[in-house]
């Protein structure tokens, strides 16, 4: 008769894409047993995992009924992915109430050692969010600062290639529910991302609750450490991971990027419009790709995009410009070559101008009234 240690040592060939290790050593598989030739197991995925469950469930089929004495496997999937902190996704579908008439928002739990949390959110995709996120925060350490990055982005984690850490992943320890990732050490920030846990080209289809769950997970289940400032660079859009953020963790603000022209300022808006609805502070806006310095002419500058975008959409809001970043090619170039350009080119007016953004930010920004 096959034995549990037979079934186990089956199971154990089935890896984690994202960092390689056992199934069985990361606690997802768990509890295998044989009665009248079926083969019964547990499977528990996190959150970030789920898009691997047909083909593990695939995988285990073959290496159990490749045994003597299995015809059949049944698996039994976890209702809940563990970890996924507070319980089930707020609201049935992924959402919850937001502050308006009626509604109310639910408590939000402070992440433990985190001082404070800035989000960087964009209206529309394109405007360099992430640039922003990720110079902001290299900026913010190379002023004293302990800072951590969350990269919300689930769909496109461009993080890890803007800092140069795209073939690192984040240690995973314990089981089920008691699992927490250790964020990757660089460029003087620690940081985690989607990007760690997945393979180069693998996509994400998620709905909103394994959206949720994923996100919680990076912000209660990650050894954040003590640090004064997280930094979440949020998708684009007013969809359900700006909700899960708005409505999970206490914040200090949002600041809003946007680039110059009519269709980024119009998106930019409802962006902005939905954090205040939902009671989040907007520390300002950033008006980014503001004119094109040419490396041949430093002195020169060009308004591709237009002028006085960021300005007119602070004014109209009532809050602060907080920057206008100029395009260079070293900003490009940082982050094709993961070593941002406040890091790799110190002196450039890109580097200079994320230096005085992080100055703004590292004193509580209030509202104008």
């Amino acid at each position: 008769m096959t034995s549990t240690a037979v079934l186990t040592s089956a199971l154990d060939g089935l890896r984690d894409a994202g960092s390689g290790r056992s199934l069985i050593d990361l606690g997802w598989i768990t509890d295998p047993r044989l009665h009248n030739g079926r083969v019964v197991f547990r499977l528990a995925l996190p959150g970030f995992a789920h898009s691997q469950q047909s083909r593990i469930a695939a995988e285990a089929r073959a290496a159990l009924l490749a045994l003597e004495g299995v015809n059949d496997v049944q698996i039994e999937v976890a209702p809940q992915a563990p970890g996924s902190h507070g319980g089930a996704p707020i609201g049935a579908a992924g959402h919850g109430p937001g502050p308006g008439p009626g509604g109310q928002v639910p408590e939000r739990q402070p992440i433990p050692g985190v001082r404070q949390v800035i989000a960087v959110s964009s209206g529309k995709g394109g405007v360099g969010k992430s640039t922003v996120a990720v110079n902001l925060a290299c900026a913010l350490a190379q002023q004293g600062l302990r800072v951590g990055l969350l990269d919300a982005d689930i769909y496109g984690p461009n993080a890890p290639t803007m800092l140069g850490v795209v073939d690192r992943t984040p240690e995973v320890r314990g089981e089920g529910a008691a699992q927490v990732l250790t964020p990757i050490e660089t460029c003087g920030i620690a940081m985690v991302s989607m990007g760690l846990l997945i393979a180069e080209n693998q996509p994400v289809i998620w709905r909103g609750p394994m959206l949720n769950g994923i996100i919680r997970q990076f912000l209660y289940q990650v050894e954040w450490g003590e640090r004064d400032v997280l930094i979440v660079d949020l998708p684009p859009g007013t969809g359900d991971a700006q909700l899960t953020v708005a409505q999970a963790v206490p914040m200090a603000g949002v600041v809003i990027v946007t680039t110059p022209q009519q269709v980024a300022l119009a998106d930019a808006r409802r962006g902005l419009a939905m954090f205040l609805q939902m009671g989040v502070p907007v520390l300002g806006v950033v008006e980014n790709m503001s004119c094109f310095i040419p490396p041949d002419a430093p002195d020169k500058r060009y308004a591709l995009f237009g002028s006085g975008g960021g300005q007119r959409l602070a004014g109209e809001a009532g809050v602060r410009l907080l920057a206008e970043l100029p395009l260079e090619m070293t900003v490009r170039e940082g982050g094709d070559n993961g070593f941002p350009v406040v890091l790799s080119a110190p002196e450039s007016a890109t580097a200079r101008a994320f230096a005085h953004l992080a100055a703004q930010l590292t004193v509580p920004a209030t509202q104008p009234t």
